[in-house]
């Protein structure tokens, strides 16, 4: 049965249109022990077969062990979406509920290949010298969690020292535990700084300042 019906295939169709070039999304998978993996993939292959700009490719995360390392995989499911370069960009758990947006949007982003931040922020991202990795907390029934991760990611095209990861909170309560997520969306910048709900990008901005200074320390 499919997962994507008619009427939402045909807005994916018509929203993919506005896709500047090619994107790749690079699925990890395994066949046993995965919660929703296969749901994840089929959702993946439906995207394919949505536009000709949309290719999507399949790994196992054990037998393919070095692609995962190459791309920094580390949890499955998870999805990288790659466009003219690998710009950070990562899902972790299925982008089902409202994180499907957050996913159409990114691939029209990745295919750009140019963030839409105010030109404060992205003077500031230029400045960025030391690696950030940026981890968004959501869960699919959260309507503000895409605006979350929507910034994250933008952030990471923005700059090649971020990493923006989405991150399906019940998939992985290990990681929801260590950052003592209780609520979404829950930002986390470099494992020490947090920051809760869908907040603006200057306070983000400011975040990221933050656990930058802190690394120096």
């Amino acid at each position: 049965m499919a997962m994507l019906n008619d009427e939402i295939r045909g807005q994916v169709v018509e929203f993919l249109k506005d896709m500047a070039g090619p994107v790749r999304l690079v699925m990890f998978t395994q066949e046993f022990e995965c919660d929703f993996c296969a749901e994840t993939h089929q959702l993946v292959d439906e995207l394919g077969e949505l536009s000709d700009l949309v290719t999507t490719e399949m790994y196992d995360f054990l037998k393919d062990g070095a692609k995962a390392q190459e791309l920094g995989i580390d949890k499955i499911p998870a999805i990288a979406v790659l466009g003219e370069q690998d710009y950070g960009v990562r899902f972790y758990g299925i982008p089902s509920g409202y994180e499907f947006t957050s996913l159409l949007h990114t691939i029209i982003s990745v295919s750009r290949g140019k963030a839409e931040l105010s030109n404060e922020g992205l003077e500031f991202l230029a400045t960025i010298t030391a690696p950030v990795h940026i981890q968004v907390f959501v869960t699919p029934t959260c309507p503000y969690c895409p605006r979350s991760v929507m910034l994250s990611h933008q952030m990471a095209i923005a700059s090649p020292m971020i990493r923006s990861d989405m991150v399906e909170a019940t998939e992985f309560p290990g990681l929801s535990n260590k950052y003592q997520v209780m609520g979404v969306p829950r930002t986390v910048i470099n494992e020490v700084v947090h920051l809760e709900g869908a907040a603006p990008e200057p306070m983000v901005m400011d975040k990221l300042r933050e656990a930058l200074a802190l690394a120096l320390a």
